[in-house]
């Protein structure tokens, strides 16, 4: 799988999220995905989805910054977002928040079988705690 390739898998997986076509999720992710070094399979991961959305109605991913090394595409992701009531823990009351996800995914062949990921807690909890949010 050349790079090109992986990028263009990459965004159409992005755009796939963002356009909440769940059902065409297979395409893009392995049916034994695991996620934090825990296999969850795919109808694991699109419950993940699934709930994220259900939670921050507004979510939409946006890559901030894409680095492919096949088979690994490394990307660091921006949320500007509203999240309803808890999120990592954390009471965000509605207030919108700005925060940034780092993410790997391996691939096989032309679909994703492990995401590894760390969301930046630190930048909601400064945001929280002033009283105008900010980015980031």
């Amino acid at each position: 799988m050349s790079r090109l390739d992986l990028r263009t898998i990459y965004r159409n997986y992005v755009d796939c999220l963002n356009k909440r076509d769940w059902a065409s999720l297979g395409l893009f992710v392995d049916a034994d995905v695991s996620h934090n070094g825990r296999p969850i399979g795919l109808s694991g991961y699109c419950k993940m989805l699934e709930q994220d959305v259900r939670d921050i109605p507004d979510l939409h991913f946006d890559i901030e910054l894409l680095v492919i090394e096949p088979p690994v595409v490394a990307s660091r992701l921006r949320f500007d977002c509203t999240p309803r009531h808890t999120f990592l823990g954390l009471n965000i009351g509605g207030k919108r928040i700005a925060f940034t996800e780092n993410v790997f995914y391996a691939f096989r062949g032309d679909k994703i079988v492990n995401v590894w990921s760390v969301i930046d807690k630190g930048a909601i909890e400064a945001q929280l705690q002033s009283e105008s949010p900010g980015r980031s």
